[in-house]
């Protein structure tokens, strides 16, 4: 049997896909990649890295949405220190609330970034030692 490798895509549920494709376009710097339309309605969204590594979807769904209020379900990982680094200047200068940067339990992080819904996005180094 052929081995897992990784993630497709992560599918996210929300409760504004427009205020939710704003956030995750302005804070992860992540572009619609492919639109979901039902009977003529725009129902959610796949969301891409520029380099099409990252694949995060939206799904219009504010029950779900609510249900995972204050939940962290997805950590993304950022190669070294620096790029965490780099990231947190990105945050400060958008004016995006975040933990700064903190030591994990396999390398570092950062913390707190909540998309329109209140779910919690973290961003990990890759590297353990950092």
């Amino acid at each position: 049997m052929a081995a897992l490798r990784g993630f497709h895509h992560v599918k996210l549920p929300v409760s504004d896909l427009r205020a939710s494709i704003d956030w995750y376009r302005r804070v992860l710097r992540l572009d619609v990649a492919i639109e979901f339309v039902e009977e003529g309605v725009l129902r959610g969204v796949a969301m891409a890295d520029p380099g099409g590594t990252l694949l995060i979807a939206l799904r219009e769904d504010a029950g779900r949405a609510a249900g995972l209020r204050g939940f962290d379900p997805l950590a993304l990982g950022v190669p070294r220190l620096d790029d965490l680094k780099e990231w947190a200047a990105h945050l400060d200068a958008a004016g995006v609330t975040h933990s700064g940067i903190a030591a994990g339990s396999a390398g570092r992080l950062i913390a707190g970034l909540t998309d329109p819904d209140g779910i919690e996005i973290r961003l990990y180094t890759m590297e353990k030692g950092e």
